[in-house]
């Protein structure tokens, strides 16, 4: 049985290359111990006292540098005893390295007085095969390090841009839908207006004639736009698991090179290969990276190798030539600054917006990654969904496979409710430092800072209801509140003041508790400046500045030098500023002096178990007399002719 496994694996075939290492090793190997030979190396010395007393034979010297000396029958018997026969001028016996002036002087010396003095031959001696490798093997180096460079650049020697000189293809890859994409529609959720959009645009490409037969044309492009981790690769790879037509997927990086005209090349031929596999679907992954606005550089010129790649991808989208039953799928996190001309009608036609999750769509999203999961009684799908809100699809996985881990840790059979909550508390908190060293004053402060976060948001109707409360350190934090905020669509300025106040709870329980504050505050500080700001600047919340935002959703303000307002507007906004976050201050000071009894019991009960809940609360300040609003999700039935209607859940694309 072990010799048919054997037999069918397949064997390793030798390449080219090592024949050819292996003869130009054995070109220098010979070359190398062509010239060498066994002679001795000796001193003048010995040289001096082998002619006095008449051993050599002949003396050769070699290009001025190096003296050969050959010995005679008396030298051999005398130096070499144990040879059997001297064979006399076929290789020296010993070998001198020395000047031709030194030398001549030397022998003279020696010989004088004998009657048959040795005299000195010279001899030119070239190894012509060593010379020849001395001016060949730089050049041979230069060149394979040229073809090594280009294999790299070119993405491998079995790539399509592998060779020298085919740098400018393609490096998009075509998918196989039996063997390389098994993602399908059921395994993206949470998505599902996103999924109809993505979905009609395959049935596109089966029907054609059912959206044509009217006179309508197929869209060109589709742009999935959206933040981190929503799922718009996992969309696209869905696409290329269902679709029935070839599917070229590339990253916007592979586009630029650092020679000038291979990306403009690249792009020239995807879409000839496209066009020869019509009809077909191209998805560009972060597309930001080439599709940048142009002139916004402002450290080059007007040749820029983007821009001439961006240029190309222009012209081959909506151009002279017909790109017919080719769909450009792209995706990117940063729609706004893709340049104007890429974003235009008849290039990406539709832009389907792939948002952060809502409670339903978490809940879907924790059955999709649960499914190879061995989980216990007591996981609740729909708690976990109330229990991450803004959380994305990547978030969700990372959950999935956290809790997991912290299972395997502690030697579960299954993963529990409580190591899901754990998962949580890893990814949003940060790591939990069990050995840290806080001093008791420095844990109080922090107790009395986090009491003073948890009593203020009680005691507001609009601040986010409180989950759970440590001061056991996470990541850098010293300290952390968690809440269950409102997923709401819009939020007033009555709202957007009591979270302020909620956030300065922590401070102004320092400063009523212990009459001084710390550095604690950082982040709580950060956030509410951020947010005041928000509220005078971009939504027009404050009275003085009026109905006026300076929000700039273009991201054209990044670029210019000047302020869209004058420095006695920006005056009025610093002013404004300040004047809300003391007021919101002020306020947070009230409500804990109002309820500083059961602030001291919540810190005390803090300190004690380092990890408090909404119970805690209740029992010290009751139930809060504001019921969070419960949310309807109505979904609007569009009506579409009979036995025409599109259902993700069963449409058949293959």
């Amino acid at each position: 049985m072990a010799d048919n496994i054997n037999s069918n694996k397949p064997k390793k075939k030798i390449g080219f290359y090592w024949i050819y290492i292996i003869l130009i090793a054995f070109f220098l190997g010979s070359i190398i111990f062509s010239g060498t030979n066994s002679a001795k190396e000796t001193s003048m010395t010995e040289l001096t006292k082998m002619l006095k007393e008449q051993d050599v034979a002949k003396i050769e010297l070699v290009n001025g540098k190096t003296a050969e000396i050959y010995l005679n029958e008396q030298g051999m018997r005398k130096y070499f005893p144990n040879e059997n026969a001297p064979k006399f001028g076929v290789s020296p016996n010993y070998t001198l390295n020395t000047t031709e002036s030194r030398l001549y002087a030397k022998v003279d010396e020696a010989q004088e007085g004998l009657s048959n003095p040795i005299e000195i031959t010279p001899v030119e001696r070239h190894n012509w095969g060593a010379e020849i490798v001395s001016w060949v093997l730089p050049l041979a180096l230069i060149v394979v390090l040229w073809i090594v460079i280009m294999r790299r650049m070119g993405g491998g020697a079995n790539a399509g841009g592998g060779q020298i000189f085919s740098i400018g293809k393609s490096k998009a890859q075509l998918y196989d839908q039996e063997k390389d994409n098994k993602t399908t529609f059921k395994d993206v959720a949470g998505l599902e207006e996103a999924k109809e959009e993505v979905m009609e645009i395959v049935d596109f490409l089966k029907n054609p004639g059912r959206y044509t037969r009217l006179g309508g044309k197929i869209p060109k492009g589709v742009l999935l736009v959206g933040p981190p981790g929503t799922g718009k690769t996992l969309l696209a790879k869905s696409v290329a698991g269902e679709a029935n037509v070839p599917f070229f997927s590339i990253s916007g990086s592979d586009f630029v090179e650092m020679f000038v005209g291979v990306g403009a090349s690249r792009v020239r031929d995807l879409f000839k290969q496209a066009k020869e596999k019509s009809p077909c679907i191209i998805f560009i992954d972060e597309i930001d990276a080439i599709g940048r606005a142009r002139g916004k550089n402002i450290m080059s010129g007007g040749n820029d190798e983007r821009e001439s790649t961006l240029n190309q991808l222009l012209t081959e989208m909506d151009g002279f030539g017909t790109n017919s039953g080719v769909i450009v799928l792209a995706a990117t996190n940063r729609a706004d600054i893709l340049d104007k001309a890429l974003m235009r009608a008849g290039r990406f036609d539709r832009q389907i917006y792939v948002e952060l999750p809502d409670l339903n769509g978490r809940r879907e999203i924790f059955e999709v990654h649960m499914r190879g999961l061995k989980l216990g009684k007591d996981v609740d799908k729909e708690f976990l969904a109330k229990q991450t809100p803004g959380f994305s699809g990547a978030d969700i996985a990372n959950v999935c496979n956290e809790a997991a881990l912290i299972a395997a840790r502690k030697n579960k059979d299954n993963i529990e409710k409580q190591d899901f909550l754990d998962a949580i508390d890893r990814i949003v908190g940060g790591l939990e430092k069990k050995n840290s060293v806080i001093t008791q004053s420095e844990k109080k402060v922090i107790a009395y800072h986090e009491a003073g976060h948890a009593t203020t948001s009680w005691m507001l109707e609009h601040a986010h209801p409180l989950v759970k409360v440590t001061i056991v350190p996470r990541g850098k934090a010293l300290g952390a509140a968690w809440y269950l905020p409102d997923e709401r669509q819009i939020t007033t300025k009555e709202q957007m003041y009591h979270e302020m106040i909620a956030t300065l709870g922590g401070r102004a329980a320092e400063q009523i508790i212990f009459g001084q504050i710390s550095t604690g505050a950082l982040n709580d500080l950060e956030k509410v400046s951020k947010q005041a700001h928000a509220m005078v600047m971009y939504y027009g919340l404050d009275e003085k500045i009026g109905n006026v935002s300076y929000y700039d959703s273009t991201g054209q303000q990044d670029y210019s030098f000047q302020k869209p307002f004058s420095e006695k507007t920006a005056e009025k906004i610093d002013a404004e500023v300040s004047k809300l976050i003391e007021s919101a201050y002020q306020e947070a000071l009230k409500i804990l002096n109002e309820n500083k009894e059961g602030l001291t019991k919540l810190a005390e009960k803090l300190i004690d178990k380092e990890v408090i809940f909404t119970d805690d609360l209740v029992a010290i300040f009751g139930e809060r007399p504001w019921k969070q609003e419960e949310r309807t999700f109505t979904k609007r039935k569009e009506e579409e002719p009979e036995g025409q209607t599109l259902n993700p859940e069963n449409t058949s694309i293959a």
